[in-house]
């Protein structure tokens, strides 16, 4: 009962596993170059919000139009708080912004009005040539 030391003559059913470990570790290598260990961005500083708060000075140039309802009656138009007829606001913007460079009117409507009043002053703010047309709304208007 010796140790027998020949071949059995049978197939040999185990895979030389050591070439494919060979491989996997030039993988592993490979991926641990390619991959960068920490990702980073651009540094930037972060604008910090100024300790004493100061009251901004009103911007008389800033121009917004308000369409405010009326109930069943026709809405009521404001152009800083100057009242306007419907039909003079055109050619007053067209005034207004016939010599500015920066071309910009905010539109504030009432929450009970029809949207389609406050797109005819949005309209009439492109006739008049203005660019940027910006809408106040309730959130807006609280500064959230």
């Amino acid at each position: 009962m010796g140790m027998g030391g020949g071949n059995t003559g049978g197939a040999m059913s185990d895979m030389n596993v050591t070439p494919l470990i060979d491989v996997l570790l030039v993988l592993l290598i490979i991926f641990m170059v390619i991959v960068p260990v920490t990702p980073r961005g651009l540094e930037t500083l972060v604008p910090q919000p100024p300790k004493e708060h100061h009251d901004d000075p009103v911007n008389d140039r800033t121009i917004v139009v308000q369409v405010l309802s009326n109930g069943a009656a026709a809405p009521a138009y404001k152009i800083n708080d100057n009242s306007f007829n419907k039909s003079d606001l055109e050619p007053k913007l067209a005034e207004i912004f016939a010599t500015r460079q920066e071309k910009v009117m905010f539109v504030k409507g009432d929450k009970d009005l029809d949207f389609s009043k406050v797109a005819e002053v949005i309209d009439f703010g492109h006739q008049a040539g203005v660019d940027n047309i910006g809408l106040i709304t309730p959130r807006v208007e609280a500064g959230q």
